[in-house]
């Protein structure tokens, strides 16, 4: 149990790391409902940054899962990192110059305004240039100091987030001088770019010495393998990142930007699955390498797998059964609460796609990476076809099925696959047994009592007891001190 203690403890450090930029979008989230009233600018807004997730992708191209793979069974640890670092510097280098030589191809292709894609792209350049000094910390298990770094990131970006949109609107309308000039009505978006690029150069100032403690050596051959198994994680990436994000690109262009403000705003609730299944993927991807030539991982793999479930359909019911005070806390503009109802589908989602992540290490450690892109695919092509058929006739409700829909089948099939080439004795009794209370509960709270909070707390306490009752000496045993 020693190496799961080991797991979860570098879980919770490098899931509040990584959590925290997630969570910056929860906390700004009540100040951008405000600030955007119409939910039109806010729906601009969550178009922008979901190309600048796609974008974030192509610009990574599987580098960051190869440096993983390679760091840790190389013995020339030093050539992975240089070589990594030139290609890395090099390809964001091409795209921004391409970029900028294009920009009016990239701007009409995106629909992204011109004035604006200058922020995204230095944005997504700075972002670039951080991927792998932040994968180093991680693969010499650095967890403080990957933490500290992210959380001062955050904390420049929600400050100037708050000053820029708060404070600097009072300042300019009640004082002359410095504050007058600086403040410009109606210029909400690139505040918030403003406030990113700001916050992502402090973080790259910090990691850069990364980049100058080492003496740099190109090795081809070890390229030409990194890149081999990082192109299949590209696209696997590409096709997650189209479930992630196209859908709020879609309902922005075939509905409206409003429309898609309200979806997005609403989806955030979700967010809190998504940050655990984030977080836990953080941990145990090393994890996964690290231990894949000891003595039967594969049983570690599976008690991993089965409390990541169990902990999930915590979280899930919890948030289902707390959807109105989250709503009250997070979303503060009533015209967004229309979306309300997506809460429970996205939540259900993002809990199947962070089980998939977990059935993904037999594709990792079995070099067999094209498999994730071939199961990312079929997620992205269902995502495409409910969204064009059904976006017109339910509007974001489809998006919203489209997505569970896209990882609900990711799920089933990285398990069937799993099963032919990599064995995992999976409790599939104890997994079905509590993701289906879990599911049932959420149900009856959601949608048969209307939300009732009476109802649903006492469903929650049930579950927990359910859970204690059943695992407590087991999960007390991974935590404990001894």
């Amino acid at each position: 149990m020693s190496s799961l203690k080991k797991l979860f403890e570098q879980t919770f450090i490098y899931g509040l790391a990584t959590v925290l930029p997630r969570v910056l979008s929860v906390l700004l989230l009540p100040l951008y409902t405000e600030v955007f009233e119409n939910a039109d600018g806010y729906g601009e807004y969550t178009k922008i940054y979901a190309w600048i997730a796609i974008f974030n992708v192509l610009l990574a191209y599987g580098m960051e899962t190869a440096f993983f793979r390679f760091f840790l069974k190389e013995d020339r640890k030093s050539s992975v990192v240089t070589t990594a670092f030139i290609s890395l510097l090099s390809s964001t280098t091409l795209f921004g110059i391409l970029a900028f030589l294009f920009k009016g191809i990239l701007s009409d292709f995106t629909g992204i305004k011109a004035e604006y894609l200058e922020y995204t792209v230095f944005i997504l350049a700075l972002d670039a240039v951080a991927i792998l000094p932040f994968a180093l910390l991680r693969a010499r298990e650095k967890p403080m100091r990957y933490a500290i770094l992210k959380l001062i990131n955050v904390g420049v970006n929600l400050g100037l987030n708050v000053f820029f949109l708060l404070l600097l609107p009072r300042l300019g309308q009640e004082e002359q001088g410095f504050f007058e000039g600086l403040y410009r009505p109606g210029f909400e978006i690139p505040y918030i770019f403003i406030s990113n690029i700001v916050a992502s150069g402090i973080t790259l100032l910090m990691v850069s010495p990364a980049y100058f403690r080492v003496k740099y050596t190109f090795d081809t051959l070890l390229w030409k393998r990194m890149m081999k198994y990082a192109i299949p994680v590209m696209f696997a990436g590409i096709a997650f990142t189209i479930n992630e994000v196209l859908d709020k690109i879609l309902v922005a262009e075939m509905v409206s930007e409003a429309e898609a403000g309200k979806y997005a705003a609403c989806y955030k609730l979700a967010l809190f699955m998504t940050l655990y299944g984030t977080a836990f993927r953080l941990g145990v991807e090393p994890f996964f390498f690290s231990h894949s030539n000891s003595k039967t991982p594969e049983k570690t793999y599976a008690r991993i797998t089965t409390y990541f479930v169990i902990l999930g359909s915590c979280i899930l019911l919890a948030v289902v059964v707390f959807a109105d005070l989250l709503k009250l806390l997070f979303v503060r503009n009533e015209v967004y609460w229309e979306a309300m109802t997506v809460v429970p589908i996205i939540l259900l989602a993002s809990f199947c796609l962070g089980i998939y992540h977990n059935l993904s290490v037999w594709y990792k450690v079995t070099d067999r990476t094209r498999y994730g892109a071939y199961i990312s695919s079929v997620g992205a092509v269902l995502t495409l076809v409910i969204n064009f058929a059904f976006i017109p006739k339910i509007g974001y409700m489809a998006s919203a099925l489209g997505t569970l829909a896209a990882y609900g089948t990711m799920m089933g099939l990285s398990y069937y696959f799993g099963k032919k080439y990599y064995p995992i004795p999976y409790n599939m009794r104890k997994i079905v047994f509590y993701g289906g209370v879990s599911i049932l509960f959420s149900i009856i709270s959601f949608y048969v009592f209307n939300r009732n909070l009476i109802i649903g707390t006492l469903l929650l306490f049930v579950f927990l007891g359910l859970i204690y009752k059943l695992e407590g000496d087991k999960l007390k045993t991974i935590f404990s001190k001894k």
